[in-house]
């Protein structure tokens, strides 16, 4: 049972086991033809998500792992410097999936809360290829631009 689960209040907790009871077959892919985040949809979604999450999860054990090997007194200055090189660029991985891991964690809220797939900005549906591709997009790929060149604006002043 998931945290979701645990801590959801009766009615939720009843909505999401309706949510995981949806049968999905294997080789199912969203359509557009189909009505947009029907209970078939979000499940594909939320699965997608909880699959990635897992991985990352899986990632970031074995960089802590390789952290702690990588502790060990080198003499040699070269080697000792690769050593660290390799180190920063595992935390900064590190710290990436970190913040992807609630990206993840934030479209899932969605998902139980029927907002999933739906721009923040506009309102208007996501596209199905979109989510497929980026399943934590969280604005059209129109507002997403658009969005993006108001910040490079505001950052080239």
């Amino acid at each position: 049972m998931t945290e979701a689960h645990l801590s959801a209040p009766a009615g939720d907790k009843e909505r999401s086991a309706m949510k995981a009871e949806v049968f999905l077959p294997d080789d199912y892919r969203p359509a557009e033809g189909e009505p947009f985040m029907n209970d078939r949809q979000l499940e594909y979604f939320r699965r997608k998500l909880i699959i990635w999450k897992q991985e990352l999860l899986g990632q970031s054990a074995e960089t802590l792992g390789n952290l702690t090997e990588s502790g060990r007194n080198v003499p040699d200055l070269a080697d000792r410097a690769s050593e660290e090189t390799d180190r920063a660029l595992e935390l900064r991985t590190r710290d990436r999936q970190r913040k992807l891991i609630s990206k993840i964690d934030s479209a899932l809220r969605r998902i139980e809360n029927n907002e999933y797939g739906y721009c923040e900005m506009t309102g208007e549906p996501i596209s199905l290829k979109r989510l497929d591709a980026r399943p934590i997009a969280t604005m059209t790929l129109e507002a997403q631009e658009k969005h993006e060149r108001r910040e490079k604006v505001h950052r080239d002043d």
